[in-house]
This record gives structure tokens, C-alpha cells and sequence, in this order.
């Protein structure tokens, strides 16, 4: 599971694109506890979500013109150029160059072969998020994609991530962990979108998961503030039990209560 032992290829940052930054506020502050700092007056309304003070995710308002809302992961790279030169080698896209980031790092966007957003963070000041792994905050990312051998290619291609498949009751599973790491570093995992009914009808895309003390809990408080119950809290043999939402404006995550790590 994701910690905040960053390497380079492990997800280090996250944040939320909105038509409403206020109304987002009001939902994850109330869903997970999150409180919302400002990251100050040259910033263009970019904020993070706290807690305890460490910051989880970040916030952004976007423009209909920018996109629908959505959850955005990247990934940690010690070259942002390198990264969107790499990208484009494996016939993805640069949506958005590298840019500096008030000294805080170096951020870019992309999308891979299936089109799926994601970017590349580079650390300056910041190394990422202060938080992962724990309750209320980013454990886990799964990408839904029309052809998981095609994406394993191109992310190799980019990050040099390993690929290992793990069986669980429901399947084979492809899950991903860093270049030179361990299988116990993986971060996340690669589902075929037509075998997803949940997915199949709303296209590809990054799914970040939010480790939560209690799944049932969760969904029910998305319902009471206005988000939608993608997928209700099923227990998965291993893994945990866990829920797949959308926020009151589209943004679409997942939680997980993951079960206990065997010795």
C-alpha cells in the first residue's frame, strides 16, 4: 500500500478539479474530515485538504471549458521534462508542459494511449502529499483502461513500473509497484474497463481510493450530502470493503476499509 516513502513512479500527489470549490469544501469536509487551507493569493484558488494539519489532496476550480470534474493522480518524477519527453515517446500526450509551481515543484499533465489524464509531479520544496496510507487520506489507485497489457506497456515505458498478477477470488488481478522495488511496494492496480459494469459505460480513467474506518459509514454520509453511490460497500475477500462514489458535482473516487495485512 501507498506510503509517504515516495519513489520515483509512486503516486506523491493528489487533487480535485471543481466547478465549485466551496461546494467541494462542504463535501470532503464533512465525508472525511478534511479542512481546507488556501495556498495564498498566487496560487489562482488552488487550495489542500488537511488533516491534522498534513495535507491529503489539493483543490482547484476549473472551467466547463477545462473539463468535467475529476480527481487527478500524479506521479513522482525527478525530471519533469524527462517524464513529458518519455510520455510522448510512448505515444501519449502532453496536455499541459511542466511548469514551477511557486517553488513547491514541477508539475506536468498528460494522457496515456487510452487517453486517460495523469501527471507527473517533480519535489522542490514539497516532497508530496503529507499523508497516505492512513484513514482519511490516498492508499490506493486503480486505472480502468479498455486494454491493460497496452497501458502496462506505456507506463513502463514512462515510469519503469513492474507488473504482477495476483489472484483473488473475484480474479486475476494486475496490480503495479515501482522500478527496483518489491512487491510489497505496490501502489495500485489495472482493471479492463469491459469487465468493470460499474465503468464500462463512463470511459477510462485514474480511480484514487481514500482508506476509511468504516466503508458503510462513508456511503452513507456521501448519500446525505449530495454525492452518488457508484458501487455500495461490498467486502472483497483480502482486500477490505470498499464503495466507489462521486462527489455532488461528478468527481468520481473510491474508499476501502482495507482488511487486515497478513504476516
Amino acid at each position: 500500500m501507498l506510503t509517504t516513502r515516495f519513489v520515483d513512479g509512486s503516486p506523491n500527489w493528489l487533487d480535485v478539479g471543481t466547478a465549485d470549490v466551496e461546494g467541494a469544501v462542504a463535501f470532503y469536509g464533512g465525508l472525511f474530515g478534511w479542512r481546507f487551507r488556501s495556498a495564498g493569493p498566487d496560487a489562482g484558488g488552488y487550495g489542500f485538504f488537511q488533516v491534522d494539519g498534513r495535507t491529503v489532496a489539493g483543490v482547484v476550480r476549473i472551467t466547463a471549458e477545462q473539463g468535467p470534474p475529476s480527481w487527478n493522480v500524479y506521479f513522482r518524477t525527478v525530471d519533469a521534462e524527462a517524464a513529458s519527453e518519455a510520455v510522448e515517446h510512448a505515444k501519449g500526450k502532453v496536455l499541459v508542459p511542466p511548469v514551477d509551481v511557486l517553488g513547491e515543484g514541477r508539475t506536468a499533465v498528460f494522457a496515456d494511449r487510452a487517453g486517460v489524464t495523469f501527471g507527473v509531479r517533480q519535489p522542490g520544496r514539497t516532497e508530496g502529499l503529507e499523508m497516505a496510507g492512513d484513514p482519511g487520506s490516498l492508499c490506493w489507485v486503480e486505472l480502468v483502461t479498455p486494454d491493460v497489457a497496452a497501458a502496462a506497456a506505456f507506463y513502463n515505458a514512462v515510469f519503469g513500473w513492474n507488473t504482477s498478477a495476483f489472484s483473488f477470488p473475484s480474479g486475476i488481478h494486475t496490480c503495479v509497484n515501482p522500478a527496483e522495488t518489491e512487491e510489497e511496494d505496490t501502489f495500485g492496480g489495472l482493471t479492463p474497463l469491459a469487465d468493470d459494469p460499474v465503468e464500462a459505460r463512463s470511459g477510462a480513467y485514474w480511480l484514487p481510493y481514500i482508506e476509511v474506518p468504516d466503508t458503510d459509514a462513508v456511503v452513507a454520509g456521501a448519500r446525505e450530502l449530495g454525492g452518488t453511490v457508484r458501487m455500495p460497500a461490498t467486502d472483497l475477500e483480502g482486500i477490505g470493503r470498499t464503495a466507489r462514489l462521486a462527489d455532488p458535482y461528478g468527481a468520481r473516487f473510491a474508499v476501502i476499509r482495507s482488511a487486515p495485512r497478513r504476516n
